[in-house]
């Protein structure tokens, strides 16, 4: 139990990387070997490691964990065929295209004993942590702002298409915010409503690089979600993460300035802003907003770092992982169901 979990990545774009960088400073980790499927530039922190050519030659190693970070219509192939060599599963997110997929491998986890972590890289920050403690502190029934657009041109919006080869934005990054909506209410998603629009030329005819969605939830709380990608998009507003109830609400501030390209930005939270709607007998709020500061949180690479310390530790201390496998199908579930509302025009009963 004390010998370093040998790991294979499969994936060395921005996430895979950052993944791999995260094994490379553990000592509880060893990677034994990395693959991409096409040929990638690697930092010299990872440049002494086996390039494998495939797949198949990081299971052939025995493995004791299998990192994936391919693109989303592999994530279901790769994982179970992991968990069935024997190897636990990090995956990143959305677990995979469809829900169906996301349930086969959730089932191929219970039925192997494999630990299956998916990527909600959110859940490991203190910030958001946090986020989501005050709003639940509130109390029902919610209204759910958030949105993360992004400005992309050159090598980003490159990157953005090639994601758009198989998941629209309101999927690829919806599940994330979708998986904090049902942290803060226990209540089942009930309806989605989806809507997009296709604002660039240079992707596929039946794809669209923005998109919104409204949920409603069974205990009346109700939220939306927009996530839009490329040279268009604007940066007025990008970042939108608020939270009310009866009782009041919380919100996070970004800092003037704050650019939507910047991956630290999307996590970065800045400050909290807490309100509470009280009143005192002259009709006046009772209390002062509450401005908590979030100085000193961590970074991009420092999230993932903290990621996979949590794979570790569900390895070694056999942590039930049932509640966070269930949730990735839940969420993935809502924003493909908010997919098919847009392309069907109709609402979709959950």
């Amino acid at each position: 139990m004390t010998a370093p979990l040998k790991v294979f990545v499969m994936g060395l774009g921005q996430m895979g990387r950052s993944h791999a960088l995260a094994y490379h400073t553990d000592p509880g980790f060893e990677i034994v070997g990395l693959a991409n499927r096409s040929p990638v530039a690697l930092p010299d922190e990872l440049a002494g490691y086996p390039l494998l050519e495939s797949f198949e030659a990081g299971l052939a190693l025995k493995p004791d964990l299998v990192s994936i970070a391919t693109y989303t219509d592999s994530h279901a192939d790769l994982a179970i065929r992991a968990m069935e060599a024997g190897a636990h599963v990090f995956v990143e997110k959305p677990l995979a295209g469809t829900v169906e997929d996301a349930q086969r491998v959730v089932d191929a986890a219970r039925r192997t004993g494999r630990k299956l972590v998916v990527g909600y890289i959110l859940r490991h920050h203190p910030s958001w942590v946090e986020f989501i403690a005050r709003a639940r502190d509130l109390g029902g029934p919610y209204v759910f702002r958030m949105n993360l657009n992004q400005q992309s041109a050159g090598a980003a919006w490159e990157i953005h298409k090639r994601l758009m080869e198989t998941t629209s934005p309101v999927v690829d990054c919806g599940v994330h915010y979708l998986d904090v909506m049902l942290q803060i209410t226990d209540a089942a998603p009930v309806e989605v409503r989806g809507m997009g629009l296709r604002l660039s030329d240079e992707i596929a005819e039946t794809q669209v690089n923005y998109g919104h969605l409204q949920v409603l939830f069974a205990d009346g709380s109700l939220g939306w979600y927009e996530a839009g990608w490329g040279p268009m998009i604007s940066e007025t507003a990008f970042f939108v993460k608020d939270v009310m109830s009866p009782n009041g609400s919380v919100s996070i501030v970004m800092d003037e300035g704050a650019k939507s390209a910047d991956i630290d930005t999307h996590t970065k939270t800045q400050r909290l802003r807490i309100h509470h709607a009280a009143r005192g007998p002259d009709g006046r709020f009772a209390q002062q907003d509450e401005m908590v500061s979030m100085a000193g949180e961590p970074d991009h690479q420092a999230l993932c770092d903290a990621e996979q310390r949590f794979v570790r530790r569900a390895i070694r201390e056999d942590m039930d992982l049932g509640r966070h496998m269930d949730d990735a199908v839940r969420s993935l579930a809502v924003v493909l169901a908010a997919d098919r509302s847009m392309r069907e025009g109709k609402a979709v009963r959950l």
